[in-house]
Formats: C-alpha cells, structure tokens, sequence
C-alpha cells in the first residue's frame, strides 16, 4: 500500500478531528468515548459468544443493522455516520475479537481462532443476544470480509450486506503479482510464524510510545499495542492466508454464492479501486450485486460521510423483509 496501517489510523484520526494528547492522558478521561461519539440512548454491553467476549453498542430504532469496523479500528470507527443511520436502524456496532475491547483469545495452531468463520459466529451469537434472527450487515475492511463470511454461512439471517473498500481475500492470494505484494506487503509479512511479527510490532509500538496522538487514535492503540492485541491482530492475517482460504476453496467448489444483496463501495482512486475491478470481483460472489466508487479515502464513513450513507440507507431501505 502506498501508506502503511500506522499512517491509515493516524489519518482516520485526523479526519475524526479529535484533539492531540499523550496515551497517559486518554486514560485520564472519565467517559468512555464510546458514550461521547455515540448518539444519545446509545448503551454498551458486553456478550459471551461460544470463542470470545465481545464488547458491543446498542441504540436508534427500526430494523437491525450489525456494523463490523476493520483493522486497526475498533467499533468507534462508525460514529461519523452512526447518527443518521439510527435514525432508520437499531444499531448493533461491536468490536471484533482481538479488537477494541473484546477479548483477545491467543490463537489456536491452526489459526482458526481468528478466522472470519469464528467471527461471523460471534456476530450471530451477539445478535441473537439481542433477539434479531435477521438483519442487515455493513462491514469495512477487514470487517467486511467477515460480513461476507456471515452471508454466506447464514444465509438465512442476512437480508443485506454492504462491503466498504475491501475484496474478498481469496482473490488477492490467487492473483498475486509485484503490484499486490507491494500494495499489500503486511498480508504476506504477517504469515510468518510467532513470534516474529509479534516481536517486531511490539518494537513499532514501543518506538511511538512517546508521540502526541489524537483522542481516537489513543484509543484505538490502548489495545491494539498490547500483547494480546499485537497477537490478536497478526494471527487474523494469518488466518486470512490459511483457513480462511480452505474455508473459501469448499464454497467455490461447492458453488456456494451469497444470495441476499450485495451493496460494494469503494473510496475512487484509493489502493483497493486503482488495484482491482471491485464490481466486477463483487459479482463473482452473487447475483445480485450494486455499487460504485466515491470520492473519499480508505476510512469512507469519516472521509465520504454523505456520500457512504447515501449509498447504504437506500440499500438496506430496499434490503428489508416482510
């Protein structure tokens, strides 16, 4: 990629607008900032699933809509946006697990701990907590690649799935060229054995301790800086180049496609829009696929807020069941 995670959280940050202090200084803050970005009647909870504990937000009103942040974020990650979406949704924003403040379970060898299946399943076990059987899923980044997950494996509870600025991981490990490795160098990095990468994004983290950082960046390092947060966030990426990929070879091979609608966009001009044809692999995944690219960056809900969501309220408008 042309920048590097470090710099994509730095400039979500900045975008955000927060206010420059220190890591010791976010932990003085009384309210959690959840409460201070979230609407109004917004209440947080966290939820046993079968392989974590999830940290999660509740609030608005009208049909359920799951809201799956990416990497390095956490579920404060939707707030530019969560305001006009509650007003048509209830929404349900959780911090996956190893993010935010989840649970960090350590992986298991076949890295099946972190794969998008088990977080799809935490994503079901979290609704079901809160008695939706169906509803909507949005998921940006890496959180969109487990809403295609969670299509695919339910495809009963899913009634739409919107996918911000990602493609389904398959097709970048089957395609790979000069240009995906050099765009995409931390996928490959990170599948070397613990504790390597461990050990070296524990060094990056211990070098930045001192700089002055926004309000959410300090909160999105507070966990993904420590060791389990390190473990947690390299063990995804080595489940994305290993099980998930089996995972993925069996719905190929069995035909398998996500039959609810699919809603893709991408920010123009970003890495994943300049690299791939993002409608395009979109629609090898189902039939019913509709998208377009926008004039923002990565991070599209603080870069492209109006522009996302008036891309997402028509679709989950026209994604509601009897």
């Amino acid at each position: 990629m042309t920048t590097t995670r470090r710099d994509l959280l730095q400039q979500s940050a900045l975008a955000a607008g927060g206010a420059l202090l220190t890591r010791s200084a976010q932990a003085q803050t009384k309210d959690p900032l959840w409460k201070r970005l979230y609407p109004a009647g917004f209440r947080n909870e966290r939820i046993k699933t079968s392989g974590a504990e999830i940290n999660s937000v509740i609030g608005g009103s009208g049909p359920p809509l799951l809201l799956l942040h990416g990497a390095p974020m956490s579920l404060l990650a939707w707030t530019p946006i969560a305001a006009e979406l509650a007003k048509e949704h209830t929404l349900v924003a959780i911090d996956l697990r190893g993010r935010g403040d989840s649970t960090k379970p350590h992986g298991e060898p076949d890295h099946s701990t972190y794969s998008k299946r088990a977080m799809a399943l935490d994503g079901v076990e979290v609704m079901k907590h809160y008695g939706f059987s169906e509803f909507g899923v949005a998921g940006h980044d890496r959180g969109g690649r487990v809403a295609r997950r969670l299509a695919l494996d339910y495809p009963a509870a899913v009634r739409g799935v919107a996918i911000l600025d990602v493609i389904p991981e398959h097709y970048i490990y089957s395609h790979v060229n000069e240009e995906i490795v050099q765009a995409y160098f931390h996928f490959f990095d990170q599948l070397r054995p613990e504790p390597g990468p461990e050990n070296d994004y524990a060094k990056r983290y211990a070098a930045g301790a001192s700089r002055q950082m926004t309000e959410l960046q300090a909160e999105y390092e507070r966990n993904s800086s420590t060791p389990e947060g390190i473990h947690a966030s390299i063990e995804d990426y080595r489940a994305s180049g290993s099980i998930d990929l089996k995972h993925d070879a069996a719905d190929i091979a069995a035909g398998r496609k996500i039959n609810c609608p699919i809603l893709t966009i991408s920010a123009a001009g970003g890495t994943v829009d300049k690299i791939f044809p993002v409608l395009d692999i979109w629609r090898q995944e189902g039939p019913h696929v509709s998208g377009k690219a926008l004039p923002g960056t990565h991070n599209l809900m603080e870069s492209a807020p109006k522009e996302t969501l008036a891309e997402m309220l028509p679709f989950f408008r026209s994604a509601k069941r009897a």
